[in-house]
């Protein structure tokens, strides 16, 4: 009877390792999988910043929060949703915006690399589960819309050297993330004016409340895409 007991922890014990080495795949959450670092969290945003190499892949990763992307630079490269396919992504351009509602249809997938360039992209996760929790303000010359749904707008604003933006003031809490990157100067009612290097690829939080106007000082064009979070 002892032989027996014994004979069965072992069996248990090792049976997922044997599952393991069946070639089932891995699924972990897409904030542990490779190539997807976490680099900012509050109580409502979690923001990855996802960089793969050449001939590279994020293994099998789970999303199941609406996320907001801002692509920074795109590669060939094919999305393979568990027990699928891969299939091959068509490129888009530099500084795209893109929202997708995970929450109501999440997934299991992994991204591979094929060509000489990597793939990144910016992402934001809204951690609170329902929209209508902020209203987000609106923007005037300078700014355009890029997306409006149920949780998030999204502007962006291209400044060539010595253009300005005039003010407006931030209606919701959101993310800025810099495309292209220079000098800029932001000018707030009763402060002092504050000069910024932002980089490309760099972000930043913004609370709610803040009247801003946002002229480039630099030699080079900047690009910012602005979020507020409804």
């Amino acid at each position: 009877m002892a032989l027996r007991l014994l004979c069965s922890l072992v069996v248990l014990a090792y049976a997922p390792l044997a599952a393991a080495q069946s070639g089932a795949p891995i699924v972990v959450p897409v904030e542990a999988t490779s190539y997807h670092v976490p680099v900012f969290s509050n109580e409502l945003v979690t923001v990855l910043n996802v960089l793969i190499p050449p001939q590279r892949s994020s293994g099998y990763h789970r999303h199941s929060l609406d996320t907001i992307a801002v692509l920074m630079s795109d590669a060939t490269r094919t999305n393979q949703v568990l027990g699928g396919e891969p299939i091959a992504r068509q490129a888009q351009a530099r500084g795209t915006v893109s929202f997708t509602p995970y929450a109501r249809d999440p997934i299991v997938h992994t991204v591979a690399v094929q060509g000489e360039s990597s793939f990144h992209n910016l992402v934001v996760e809204l951690l609170y589960p329902s929209a209508g929790r902020f209203s987000p303000g609106t923007r005037g010359q300078g700014y355009t819309q890029v997306l409006d749904n149920e949780r998030v707008r999204a502007w962006r604003l291209v400044l060539e050297p010595g253009q300005m933006a005039p003010a407006v003031t931030q209606g919701a809490p959101g993310v800025r993330v810099v495309v292209e990157g220079g000098e800029l100067v932001e000018i707030v009612p009763g402060a002092p004016d504050r000069s910024m290097a932002p980089r490309s690829g760099e972000l930043y939080w913004q609370e709610a409340g803040t009247t801003r106007a946002v002229r480039n000082v630099g030699t080079t064009r900047i690009e910012l895409v602005e979020l507020e979070l409804k």
